[in-house]
């Protein structure tokens, strides 16, 4: 940051060319930093670059019916709910719904594997 508030120092008092020449960089790093600097050291830290949001996640309502369809059916699994879901409107694909279940932690396939173990404990 030091380093850059120097350039930008610099390319205020003699220009942006003179700068970039001198510190061995692009016009264009140079405008990028001048742009950013309000006078503070901290206007020239490294911003994220993470993005806020996914234009594809599911949205709020699409969540609030795969929670209500799989408290509805619990036994159901991934391709018949999948149907049931399509039936309601749901418009997504069977692998984007196995991966909201993962990522939720509703999976049926947990279901089926606890049955299975308890069934072997009980024997």
């Amino acid at each position: 940051m030091k380093f850059r508030r120097s350039m930008v120092e610099y390319a205020l008092k003699h220009g942006v060319t003179k700068t970039a020449i001198k510190y061995n960089t692009y016009r264009q790093y140079v405008y990028r930093w001048l742009r950013r600097y309000d006078g503070s050291l901290e206007s020239l830290r490294n911003k994220s670059r993470r993005p806020k949001h996914h234009s594809k996640a599911h949205t709020a309502a699409e969540l609030k019916l795969i929670l209500d369809m799989r408290r509805r059916n619990p036994e159901a699994g991934l391709v018949v709910f999948w149907v049931k879901l399509r039936q309601r409107g749901y418009s997504r694909s069977i692998t984007g719904l196995y991966r909201t279940l993962k990522r939720i932690g509703m999976t049926p396939v947990k279901q089926v594997l606890t049955k299975i173990l308890l069934f072997l404990s009980v024997n």
